[in-house]
């Protein structure tokens, strides 16, 4: 296994992300909610890159009793990549589509050893 440094643990404030290049691969580094997860910067999809989406709260479609949709409303505790090509949403972090659970991000493993991050591949 090959591992890549890629920045201090300190770089990557909470909600941001650092996408960075390994080798022939594009990995993205997300902070969220205080732990830093990394995926292969290739939308299942149609391997857009997805690690460089606009990064938003979980959208929320509420149905009124017609079942119609009104309002979006979002949750905060979700955070979600959308892939810039075809904005396909996915969970930052578990990796999971918001719709069909078939398309999921591959995640790349992580080491943290004395305050620097390193990517295994």
């Amino acid at each position: 296994m090959a591992e890549y440094l890629v920045c201090s643990e300190d770089e990557i404030a909470d909600g941001g992300r650092k996408v960075v290049a390994c080798g022939e691969r594009e990995i993205g580094i997300f902070r969220v909610k205080g732990a830093l997860h990394a995926w292969h910067n290739m939308c299942p999809h149609r391997q857009g890159p997805i690690c460089q989406g606009r990064i938003y709260p979980q959208v929320i479609e509420p149905v009124d009793e017609k079942q119609e949709v009104r309002t979006l409303q979002y949750n905060e505790d979700n955070m979600h990549v959308a892939c810039p090509w075809h904005g396909w949403e996915f969970n930052l972090e578990t990796g999971r589509n918001a719709g069909p659970a078939k398309y999921r991000l591959h995640r790349a493993e992580l080491a943290i050893r004395e305050g620097q991050v390193y990517v295994v591949l």
